[in-house]
């Protein structure tokens, strides 16, 4: 049997949660640029304003096609078997990124201000 403190507790729990995530939400800024690294070297640095595809591939076949479009990013292709990277949903907020381990590409979005949740983490 449910008692009105149980009801309370769960309650004040909910609240705390939702305004936890509505904090977070509306805290992120967005970026300013999309930094590409392969292998752990900086590959290429693009404007998250402009329109953009990258195109990365090596000697061994392995590709991965980075889209910028409409200030988000996506990797809309990839050789790699699991395609973790391709189902990524798009991303656009400072420090965001999407990883292709198999191919060890990284791309990451940098260069907006901070927000108040980031400095405090960091």
């Amino acid at each position: 049997m449910i008692k009105k403190n149980d009801l309370i507790l769960a309650g004040t729990v909910l609240i705390v949660a939702l305004a936890a995530v509505l904090l977070i939400t509306f805290t992120k800024k967005e970026g300013a640029e999309v930094v590409v690294t392969v292998d752990g070297e900086v590959y290429k640095t693009m404007p998250l304003d402009k329109d953009a595809t990258l195109t990365l591939g090596d000697k061994q076949g392995n590709y991965n096609v980075v889209e910028v479009k409409g200030g988000e990013v996506t990797m809309t292709e990839a050789n790699c078997r699991d395609q973790i990277c391709v189902n990524h949903k798009a991303i656009h907020y400072n420090h965001e990124s999407i990883v292709c381990l198999p191919h060890k590409v990284t791309v990451e979005i940098r260069g907006g201000e901070e927000g108040d949740i980031d400095i405090m983490a960091n």
